[in-house]
């Protein structure tokens, strides 16, 4: 299994949104490395679901449910995109600010590539996190 983040701006698509759905498309990435972090996908994989802008927080888990596939709002045809399901909240939410104070998250692609709205995230980095978010890492 591989971990990812994928963010996303409460205003348009939160958290909630997401609990609400179940089981949602993640389109309108028009970044290539994103795009091809979304390539690498694989169906089972688990990201942390971030909330951008003001919260600069991560407040959730998803799952891959399906792999890369064409993105309908692409009118260029070059981008795709890759469906989640909704696994469970943080029991605490994790900011930005706890990320960068934490020293085993100093390598993490969401500080070193903080406009990429898909990343990586290695399986030390995902086990830190859960731990700070009161979570446990195997869900």
């Amino acid at each position: 299994m591989a971990y990812w983040l994928i963010k996303t701006e409460p205003g348009s698509w939160s958290w909630q949104d997401q609990v609400e759905k179940g089981n949602e498309h993640w389109n309108g990435v028009r970044n290539y490395q994103a795009s091809n972090y979304m390539k690498a996908m694989k169906v089972g994989d688990r990201a942390f679901f971030y909330h951008s802008v003001k919260e600069k927080s991560i407040v959730g888990i998803v799952e891959i449910s399906r792999e890369y596939y064409p993105d309908h709002t692409d009118e260029s045809g070059r981008f795709g995109m890759v469906d989640v399901r909704t696994v469970k909240a943080l029991n605490r939410p994790v900011s930005l600010a706890e990320i960068k104070e934490e020293k085993d998250l100093q390598e993490m692609a969401l500080l070193k590539q903080s406009r990429l709205s898909v990343m990586p995230v290695t399986k030390a980095e995902w086990q830190t996190i859960c731990k700070i978010g009161q979570t446990s890492p195997e869900v």
